[in-house]
């Protein structure tokens, strides 16, 4: 059992001001996991107060570009050297299957590291000539105190796509933390203390909505960066435009993945699992809407519903299992709810439905499922559910898998499957989404992620997430 009896204010362990403790249970079993300080809005103030000290007084805004960048290094190789225990504890946490949460962590190096070779090309102070010669210094400058503001189901990845470019600009931060995830979150203010970063310049604060909202109000905090619900998205945006501040926003999706007539049944067929059940299906990129030809729908389905039937269910602790349990029992509800609105609406389930898988009545479990004879404007085609489920939509040619893939509120992410890579990035080409894949490619680190729509503002990763806490400012010479 892991406790964390403080809060990490300021690169300080400081005793919470309030009494009550976060308790964190297994949604495996219940067993307990551990116990958090929780943040109230009086230690939300000690935070930003330090921030804006460290910020306007501090060192770390003027120091070079270079000397943060090292520190950050720093960082970074103290968290890989810890990456399997992050990895065990945020699985006990959540729910994450093992499989995924060691995965992750690799990925989340590879992202500090895209961060660091932006820093180094980045044009920190570059001088232009106009045609006439006059000389115009351009600066990019730190944005001021950060509130980053992440969900639970991958922590340390949200977390880290924030802070990371935010400190190498030179901003401060605070981050807030899920109370669902908050031991993964408090330790790293132990990687942060350790990595001797300047006083004030980070705080971590697991706390709830009200004092979240506290947090993205407060007169001294400059840029809020939020990962979460589209929801939560628009009730921070509003909150940020009344005071105009900076924000970016990476939100939900419901991300279509189109089958090509040419496809590779079986290539689909095995990948699909992958990408619509990634970490138990709570993942805003997973593609949950599929979308195949109408003249192979029964074959696309049988070949899905055959290697979703495959799919291995079951404690995340153990690296066999593909899909564990949903974060809570109020996530656990919300997808039960959503699967019986796709039977009410006349989908067919080919694969799980109703119930928790057998042997695994208690915890937070729901069956994988996947519906064909899907209608895309059914709710659980248009809806982000959060959990392992797969629509199958059949299309009649490729212009109207388009239309269906680009009627949706969202445009975080998709793909599509087809043995001609020219046809598919033609069809990528008339997505309107942030980010999609041809054959299951994946995304580099180096380039940016974000959505359309209703699937944010802003993006992370790279030299263009790194623009996100900057303030661009011309000296005329």
């Amino acid at each position: 059992m892991i406790n964390y009896e403080q809060l990490y204010i300021g690169g300080r362990w400081v005793a919470p001001t309030l009494d009550e403790r976060i308790e964190i249970r297994s949604p495996h079993d219940n067993s307990l996991v551990g116990h958090a300080a929780q943040a109230a809005p009086a230690d939300v103030d000690a935070a930003v107060t330090a921030a804006r000290k460290a910020f306007d007084k501090g060192p770390w805004p003027t120091m070079r570009p270079e000397e943060r960048r090292a520190l950050v290094a720093r960082f970074d190789e103290l968290h890989a050297a810890r990456a399997g225990e992050i990895a065990a504890l945020i699985t006990a946490e959540n729910g994450t299957p093992a499989w995924f949460t060691q995965s992750l962590q690799t990925a989340v190096a590879e992202q500090t590291a895209a961060y660091l070779r932006a820093a180094d090309r980045f044009g920190w102070e570059e001088e232009t000539v106009g045609p006439t010669g006059a000389k115009t210094m351009l600066r990019r400058e730190p944005v001021g105190v950060v509130a980053a503001v992440i969900p639970w189901n991958a922590p340390h990845q949200s977390a880290l796509a924030k802070m990371i470019p935010a400190l190498l600009a030179g901003c401060t931060v605070v981050l807030k933390v899920a109370t669902e995830t908050p031991l993964d979150g408090l330790m790293l203010g132990e990687l942060f203390s350790e990595a001797g970063f300047p006083e004030g310049v980070v705080s971590i604060l697991p706390a709830d909505r009200e004092t979240s909202e506290y947090l993205v109000t407060h007169p001294d905090v400059d840029k809020i960066a939020f990962t979460g619900s589209t929801r939560a998205g628009r009730r921070i945006a509003s909150l940020a435009g009344e005071q105009l501040k900076r924000v970016s926003l990476e939100l939900g999706g419901k991300s279509a993945s189109i089958v090509l007539e040419d496809a590779d049944l079986e290539t689909v067929a095995q990948a699909t699992p992958f990408m619509a059940f990634v970490n138990n299906g709570q993942s805003c990129v997973a593609h949950t809407r599929l979308l195949v030809p109408r003249s192979r729908h029964e074959e696309f389905v049988s070949a899905i519903a055959a290697a979703a039937e495959k799919v291995t269910v079951g404690d995340p602790a153990d690296p066999d299992n593909f899909v564990g349990p949903l974060v809570t029992a109020v996530q656990k509800e919300r997808v039960q709810n959503y699967i019986q609105s796709g039977l009410d609406e006349g989908a067919r389930p080919v694969v799980g439905g109703l119930g928790a898988p057998e042997g695994f009545e208690q915890g937070n479990y729901v069956r994988p499922t996947v519906f064909a004879d899907v209608d895309n404007s059914m709710r659980i085609a248009q809806e982000e559910i959060f959990g392992p489920v797969l629509v199958v939509i059949p299309y009649e040619d490729e212009d109207d898998a388009v239309r269906i893939a680009n009627d949706s509120p969202y445009g975080l992410g998709g793909g599509v499957w087809t043995r001609d890579t020219a046809r598919g990035l033609a069809v990528a080409r008339r997505i309107r989404t942030g980010t999609f894949v041809v054959n299951g490619a994946a995304i580099g680190f180096d380039t940016p992620f974000g959505g359309y729509k209703a699937s944010g503002v802003g993006r992370e990763f790279g030299a263009v997430g790194l623009t996100q806490y900057v303030e661009h400012k011309s000296i005329a010479l």
